[in-house]
């Protein structure tokens, strides 16, 4: 059974992108000589490298896929783009079999690497983790359905949702201000998460490294978080202070790591055996900044079965 991924939407590929560490996608047309030529090649690449949640190989339809093939600049077929970390960094236009053999093999060698780093003791997903993860759970965080993230009251000159569930180890750096999400207006900042299964989750890790400038307007860490589950959406700022939250949390400076500028939430876990979708609602910051500073999330627990469909998502009655 071939183990290629067909895409039937822009929703789909997204949601591959954000599942499989690296993904090979291969844009073609049922009316091109040449992709018929290198399919089966394509196919036993995909047969003998593909890896769940590490390499995945797609075949997307650019007849039936039009604004898919158009977003990512598909100009000529077949186009083979290779995603790692949902980021493009690779892209071979035209049947050249030896050259797609090349890359392809070397990127499965680095995600066969990542499986040997899970069997040594690292997390499920092959990202980076600022605390240890507690017997018996795993880092489940590739779960996340990127399309579904939202945040509010987050400064656009800063990162964005997406930034908070990247695999990479954060910068740190003042410079790297992308690479981190800031709040605006004030120090709240709502950040709305949907999972692509049902999970049990054990814990929540916040990474808040220091900003390390003399800003009398620097941000600083979330010191009070509210905790929801299972909303259809993201939750307003009223709604949010007139809601029951699951649990609530308080954090102090002992609680973050010194060395990884972490903080591991416990969570009461027989009330998140089942959980869709979480909302974290920071409501104060640490000390008496006006502005808080979140560099990545991590959910760490068990996944369970695929949802059926996703969240939906439901327009505001404002």
């Amino acid at each position: 059974m071939s183990k290629t991924v067909h895409i039937e939407s822009t929703a789909q590929f997204s949601a591959l992108l954000s599942s499989s560490a690296i993904v090979v996608a291969d844009f073609y047309a049922d009316w091109c000589g040449p992709c018929r030529q290198i399919a089966p090649i394509y196919e036993q690449l995909s047969a003998q490298l593909s890896r769940p949640n590490k390499i995945t190989f797609a075949k997307i339809n650019t007849d039936q896929q039009v604004d898919l093939a158009r977003s990512y600049g598909v100009k000529a077929m077949p186009t083979f783009m290779i995603f790692k970390n949902a980021r493009q960094v690779e892209f071979i236009e035209g049947a050249d079999p030896r050259r797609l053999s090349e890359v392809v093999k070397q990127l499965a060698n680095e995600a066969n690497k990542m499986e040997t780093e899970e069997l040594g003791g690292s997390s499920t997903g092959g990202s980076w983790l600022g605390a240890e993860l507690p017997r018996g759970y795993v880092d489940v965080t590739n779960q996340v359905e990127f399309l579904g993230l939202e945040l509010m009251n987050w400064d656009s000159e800063h990162g964005n949702a997406r930034t908070l569930i990247s695999a990479d180890k954060p910068k740190g750096s003042a410079e790297a201000k992308t690479d981190y999400v800031e709040s605006d207006t004030d120090e709240q900042l709502m950040i709305y998460i949907p999972f692509q299964s049902t999970l049990k989750i054990h814990s929540i890790h916040l990474t808040s490294l220091p900003d390390n400038t003399e800003d009398d307007e620097s941000p600083s860490r979330p010191k009070m978080i509210k905790i929801y589950s299972n909303r259809p959406r993201i939750l307003g700022f009223d709604d949010a202070e007139d809601a029951q939250a699951i649990q609530e949390v308080t954090l102090s400076e002992k609680d973050w790591d010194a060395k990884t500028g972490t903080a591991k939430i416990d969570l009461r876990i027989v009330k998140f055996q089942n959980v869709s979708s979480l909302v974290l609602f920071i409501v104060e910051s640490e000390g008496d900044y006006e502005k808080v500073r979140l560099d990545r999330i991590r959910i760490i627990g068990e996944s369970g079965e695929k949802r059926d469909g996703k969240i939906e998502k439901i327009a505001s009655d404002d």
